[in-house]
């Protein structure tokens, strides 16, 4: 009997640990930088993307704020898949009518987006007049 319970005991508490591990929820962020643009900007604009991603449902959730640029914005999305220094297409577009710091919003996810997103293959871009291909961005990364 009391093997059974022990037995039960360990049953239970696999599945409240494999519950956890299914809804994990991931911290990410991105320094948004001219310097980090294709190719680099002159610019004293800056500004940091945070975000999280829910695995148990494909949820990306973000805020980015930004400060110092040329003008106002004129458009803001997440791109990939690409590395450091590459360019890509949009992924995810921000409403235009979202677009003052802070921006918010949320976005749920292929399983293709999710493995480039989880891949460091993303990055977060802020276009301006001034600069119509992007005026700061950032790599989005874990937070940690």
């Amino acid at each position: 009997m009391i093997a059974i319970r022990k037995l039960s005991m360990v049953a239970v508490l696999w599945a409240l640990a494999s519950g956890v591990a299914l809804a994990d929820t991931v911290e990410l962020k991105a320094d948004l930088e001219p310097s980090s643009e294709v190719p680099p900007r002159v610019s004293h604009g800056h500004g940091a993307l945070n975000a999280t991603f829910d695995t148990s449902t494909n949820t990306l959730k973000w805020t980015a704020t930004y400060e110092s640029l040329s003008g106002p914005v004129t458009m803001a999305h997440f791109h990939g898949p690409a590395p450091v220094g590459q360019n890509a297409k949009v992924q995810v577009p921000i409403d235009k009518n979202a677009l003052a710091t802070p921006i918010k919003g949320s976005a749920t996810l292929t399983e293709q987006q999710v493995t480039d997103l989880m891949g460091g293959q993303w990055y977060f871009n802020v276009h301006t007049a001034q600069n119509p291909t992007g005026e700061i961005r950032g790599q989005v990364l874990p937070a940690n």
